[in-house]
C-alpha cells in the first residue's frame, strides 16, 4: 500500500498540468436558482400531499439504488480485483486492462464515499425538516445539528450518491451520457416519490454529487489516471487502446 501512495505522489509531482479554470460561478448560480425555484414552486405541494400509491410503489422499488453501501463494496471489489489481475496476468494488454479496472474502482470509491460524507455533514449542519413533518414544521424549518434524522433533508444523501455515480460514468463513457443523466434524474426523484425528500433536496444532491465527480476526475487527470484534460479544462476519458491508423491512411 505504501508503494501505491508513493506512485500517486510521483504522478502528481511530475505533472505540469494545472487545475483548469472551470466556470464554477455560473454553474453555482444556475444550481442555486434551480433549488430556490423548486422550493417556491414544488416543495409545498409535495409536502402537503402524498404521491399516488403506484408512484410510491415504483419509488420504493428503485430508491435502494442510491444506498451507497453496495456501490462502495463494488468499487472496492473492482479495485482489488484489478490489482490482483495486474499481478497475476501475463500479457501486457491484460495487465493494462486489469490496471484500468482497478483505477475505475478507485475513482468510483472516491466519488461515492467522499461526496456522501460531505453531503451527510451538510444536511446535519443545515437541519431541514423532512416532508413527512411538513404539517408540523413547514418546509422552511431548520434545526442544525439536532441529531435527529427528521431534520436531515437538505441535500438528499441518496441523490448525492446517484449524482456522483452516474456523473462518474458519464465522464468515463461519454457516448452514453444522456442515458446516464436520465437514470440519475429518475433514481434521484424516487426520494420524492417515497416522501423522504423535497424536489429541491434532490436537485441539490444531484448537483453536488455530479460536481464532486467532475472535480475528482480533474484530480485523476492531474495524476494521469483514467482522464486527460482538454484545452478548456474539461476531463476527457482516456481510451485504453487507441485505434492505430493503418499505414498509408490519410
Amino acid at each position: 500500500m505504501r508503494a501505491f501512495w508513493a506512485s500517486l505522489d510521483r504522478r502528481w509531482r511530475r505533472s505540469d498540468v494545472g487545475m483548469p479554470p472551470l466556470r464554477w460561478q455560473a454553474c453555482l448560480f444556475v444550481t442555486i436558482n434551480a433549488v430556490i425555484l423548486s422550493m417556491l414552486l414544488f416543495d409545498a405541494p409535495i409536502g402537503a400531499s402524498e404521491a399516488p400509491a403506484p408512484v410510491k410503489h415504483l419509488g420504493e422499488l428503485l430508491t435502494g439504488f442510491g444506498d451507497s453501501a453496495w456501490l462502495i463494496y463494488t468499487s472496492i471489489l473492482l479495485f482489488f480485483q484489478g490489482r490482483a489481475g495486474y499481478k497475476l496476468l501475463k500479457t501486457a494488454r491484460s495487465k493494462a486492462q486489469a490496471l484500468y479496472v482497478s483505477w475505475i474502482g478507485a475513482y468510483l470509491f472516491a466519488t461515492v464515499v467522499f461526496s456522501g460524507l460531505l453531503a451527510n455533514l451538510l444536511k446535519r449542519a443545515i437541519g431541514r425538516a423532512r416532508p413527512d413533518h411538513f404539517h408540523d414544521y413547514g418546509m422552511f424549518s431548520f434545526a442544525p445539528f439536532s441529531g435527529h434524522s427528521a431534520f436531515e433533508s437538505f441535500p438528499s444523501g441518496h441523490a448525492t450518491t446517484v449524482g456522483a455515480f452516474f456523473a462518474a460514468f458519464a465522464l468515463l463513457f461519454p457516448r452514453y451520457r444522456v442515458a446516464f443523466i436520465a437514470c440519475a434524474i429518475w433514481l434521484g426523484m424516487t426520494r420524492v416519490m417515497v416522501g423522504a425528500h423535497y424536489p429541491s433536496d434532490v436537485i441539490a444532491g444531484l448537483a453536488f454529487g455530479g460536481w464532486f465527480s467532475l472535480l475528482a476526475a480533474i484530480v485523476f487527470a492531474r495524476c494521469g489516471l483514467l482522464f486527460k484534460l482538454a484545452p478548456d479544462g474539461w476531463p476527457l476519458s482516456k481510451r485504453l487502446f487507441p485505434d492505430i491508423e493503418k499505414p498509408g491512411a490519410l
